[in-house]
């Protein structure tokens, strides 16, 4: 027999083999599964939930306890209330608290409202953030014009030598 075939074979007899010399070879190729195939045995078992899409919903915003969010912008949302299942899918963003806090104050319960006021004692900076504070005024000086300091006229007579 040629040398190079013999190589060959066992070669090939290597790849096919399940165990070592005596074993008995595979009967087939062990394939691997990608991403899409979990997506569609997902979507096979939701719906057997009967879930049902719910339209319209621009963003999905999932807060952690440890001051994180997972943000989702215009996910698709599928829910079935007689399995208490709700399934969010689409391109997620995992940001900080501070991060999304001027539009996610009005979606924080009782709770996070609560780990946002321990988040604020950690972080004096951001305390202004949170309350802005405005000049004080008496009730007659609204209308009043501030007086003048100093003289803005005469540095600009010195710029056009």
């Amino acid at each position: 027999m040629n040398q190079e075939k013999l190589e060959r074979m066992q070669k090939m007899s290597a790849q096919v083999r399940i165990g070592g010399k005596g074993s008995a070879r595979r009967k087939r190729k062990v394939v691997h599964r990608t991403a899409t195939t979990d997506d569609k045995k997902l979507q096979s078992s939701l719906k057997k939930l009967t879930v049902n899409n719910i339209p319209g919903i621009e963003e999905v915003n999932m807060i952690r306890d440890d001051g994180t969010v997972v943000h989702f912008n215009n996910p698709k949302v599928q829910a079935s209330l007689a399995a208490n299942t709700f399934a969010i899918t689409g391109h997620a963003e995992t940001k900080q608290l501070t991060e999304m806090l001027p539009g996610i104050l009005n979606q924080l319960g009782a709770d996070s409202l609560s780990n946002l006021k321990k988040l604020a004692e950690r972080l004096p900076t951001t305390q202004d953030f949170f309350m802005p504070t405005a000049p004080t005024a008496t009730a007659g000086d609204d209308d009043d014009v501030p007086e003048l300091v100093a003289n803005f006229d005469e540095p600009s007579k010195g710029e056009g030598v």
